[in-house]
Order: C-alpha cells, then sequence, then structure tokens
C-alpha cells in the first residue's frame, strides 16, 4: 500500500511512538506500507525536522532520513489541475496523484479541499489506520 505522508504527521509519530501517527510510522518501519515522495517533500522533510524545537539530534535526523530515502518510492509529478490555498501543500497531492497512492495521510485536512483533491483519498491519521485495520480483517493486502 502506498502512502503519502504530510510532514506534519512523520513529525507527530516521531515525537510520540503512541497514537495514529506513531502506529503509523511503525507501518512504515515494518514495510507494510510504502511512503512515497519527491524531492520537494523530502527536502521539507530536512528542513522541518531539523527545527530546534522538535530537540530531535542532527544524527537522529541523518538517520530516519536515510532511512525514508531508501526504503520510499520517489517519484516525478506534474502539477494540479487546481491549486490548493497554501503552494507548500501541492507536492504532497501532486505525488499522491503520480505514485497512485492508496491515500495522502496528514493532521491538516482543511488543507486539502475536497474539490480540489484530484480524486486522491486524503485522510486524517486516525482515519487511515481505521481503514488498514478495516483492509487487513477483510484480508486484503
Amino acid at each position: 500500500m502506498r502512502i503519502v505522508l504530510d510532514t506534519n504527521v512523520l513529525v507527530s509519530g516521531l515525537l510520540s511512538p503512541f497514537g495514529p501517527p506513531g502506529e503509523i510510522m511503525r507501518l512504515l518501519a515494518s514495510g507494510a506500507v510504502t511512503l512515497c515522495l519527491d524531492a520537494r517533500i523530502l527536502s521539507e522533510y530536512v528542513e522541518v525536522l531539523a527545527r530546534p524545537r522538535f530537540g530531535f539530534g542532527t544524527e537522529a535526523v541523518a538517520a530516519i532520513l536515510d532511512y525514508l530515502g531508501s526504503a520510499s518510492e520517489t517519484v516525478a509529478a506534474g502539477p494540479l489541475p487546481v491549486r490548493l490555498p497554501d503552494p507548500d501543500d501541492e507536492p504532497f497531492l501532486e505525488v499522491a496523484r503520480a505514485c497512485g497512492a492508496e491515500c495522502l495521510v496528514t493532521g491538516n485536512l482543511v488543507h486539502y479541499p475536497v474539490a480540489a483533491r484530484a480524486g486522491v483519498s486524503v485522510l486524517s491519521p486516525a482515519q487511515f489506520i481505521e481503514c488498514y485495520r478495516l483492509r487487513g480483517a477483510a484480508g486484503e493486502p
């Protein structure tokens, strides 16, 4: 299952192993889901994880980024047919479209108006975990 993670979910999952974002990080680490990204998303991850307020050490950030870079699917994405309110959110939706992701997981659903989603399922971390569990209960891969 391919997913795209908004940076806020990545940070939340790394800050706390509990709750849906932490569970998503465990799914990524186990290989149960595949993260899709591009250079713009990876660059945002780098910039945000390096912020002092999160307290991630330089070596920890390097290890996380190294893992994400090697365990993720990198895609080249084209522009969206409709602009999002915040252009910084566009790479996430563009990548989700380009790789055929099951969904884009974000803590900020309002950043992705339904009319601009271009057919991509946009879910909160809790919604994603619920869907993932239901899918597993149904015996789907």
